[in-house]
């Protein structure tokens, strides 16, 4: 497919946001050794600085593009990194390294196409728990969704400081860990805040109802962030989860996470290392459950959350997700143009 670029990539050029008419020229080709085809150079009629069809995509600058689509869907597949690794004949250092790119790609892609939600919809807001490296180091993860799609709008990733009962192995394992490292912060209240703000900037100040167990502080946090616009709606924890719980949409959500990231299941090998990079996976989780999988398994129609809440025509597919580089934010390439030449501010209403 005949490529031409929409606009120069270099953004200090003016022609970077108005390109306006044919503001480049053919500047030959080169041969990559990962590639069949030639790649097209181009060279900008503004800035004077060259670029090709490859500078704009995800894969931009990596060596083995080809294993980026099935490292893709079996990272959201609750695969280690280790079988990652043998089944993909790459390194397990190169398969950290490419995870951690496509994670970061999908958390801008993510803010890109959800810049705005709908109003006058319900939100549900909770928080799951889990480790990094040892059980004793925990942490949480403030998770908040919508509630008819269960678009997954925001999540944070911060330590928390759960001590043992006092003379338990436990505690004192807890004391001794923290006379090595010291006393174990505790992010729970600032995690949950994120989410919230993250929740408002999307809403630009429009109303909104919250729904969230009795934990004292999500009162206190949503008065601070939404304040007179909030309708705060609050379901005992210790009810039953069942399909009549308001709470259901969130803790079947927080156990999709489990299932679809193995560094989030309980006594497991794949348990997280850090904190930075459990949120770097729970972006990827993100991508693939608000735009690429569909809503519920029971749904006829192949219609992803984010179709549900009118953010796109159509649900993504893997490659999809990963053609178009996101670091432009809204002036970046929309992931169902096929030809690259709509950006995500133009609205496209039909794939390219």
């Amino acid at each position: 497919m005949r490529f031409d670029p929409p606009f120069c990539p270099n953004t200090a050029c003016e022609r970077h946001r108005e390109p306006g008419g044919r503001f480049y020229k053919r500047h030959g080709f080169f041969l990559a050794a990962c590639r069949d085809t030639p790649t097209p150079r181009f060279l900008c009629r503004g800035c004077g600085r060259s670029f090709s069809s490859q500078t704009f995509r995800q894969d931009y600058r990596d060596r083995r593009p080809e294993v980026n689509l099935p490292l893709t869907e079996r990272l959201v597949s609750s695969t280690g990194y280790r079988q990652l690794a043998r089944t993909l004949g790459i390194g397990v250092s190169a398969v950290q390294r490419k995870a951690r790119k496509l994670a970061r790609h999908a958390g801008l892609l993510h803010q890109n196409l959800s810049r705005h939600l709908p109003v006058g919809r319900t939100f549900v807001l909770d928080e799951e728990e889990t480790y990094e490296q040892a059980s004793i180091r925990t942490l949480t993860m403030p998770v908040v969704i919508e509630k008819d799609s269960w678009f997954v709008v925001a999540t944070a990733v911060g330590p928390i400081r759960r001590l043992a009962a006092a003379g338990t192995a436990r505690r004192r394992w807890q004391d001794h860990d923290e006379r090595k490292h010291g006393k174990r912060a505790d992010h729970s209240r600032e995690c949950v805040e994120q989410v919230l703000r993250e929740l408002d900037g999307k809403l630009a100040g429009h109303r909104l109802v919250l729904r969230t167990d009795e934990k004292a502080s999500y009162a206190t946090l949503a008065k601070e962030v939404f304040g007179d616009r909030v309708t705060h709606e609050r379901t005992s924890g210790q009810a039953p989860r069942t399909p009549r719980n308001p709470l259901f949409p969130i803790n079947t959500t927080l156990a999709m996470t489990r299932d679809n990231c193995g560094r989030l299941r309980r006594k497991s090998w794949l348990v997280t290392k850090k904190a930075e990079f459990l949120q770097l996976h729970v972006q990827q989780f993100q991508v693939y459950r608000n735009y690429i999988r569909k809503r519920f398994n029971r749904d006829k129609e192949d219609k992803s959350p984010a179709v549900h809440l009118n953010l796109l025509p159509r649900s993504l597919r893997f490659p999809d997700a990963i053609r178009w580089r996101q670091d432009w934010g809204l002036g970046s390439l929309h992931p169902l143009c096929v030809a690259g030449v709509r950006r995500i501010q133009d609205g496209i209403q039909k794939a390219g």
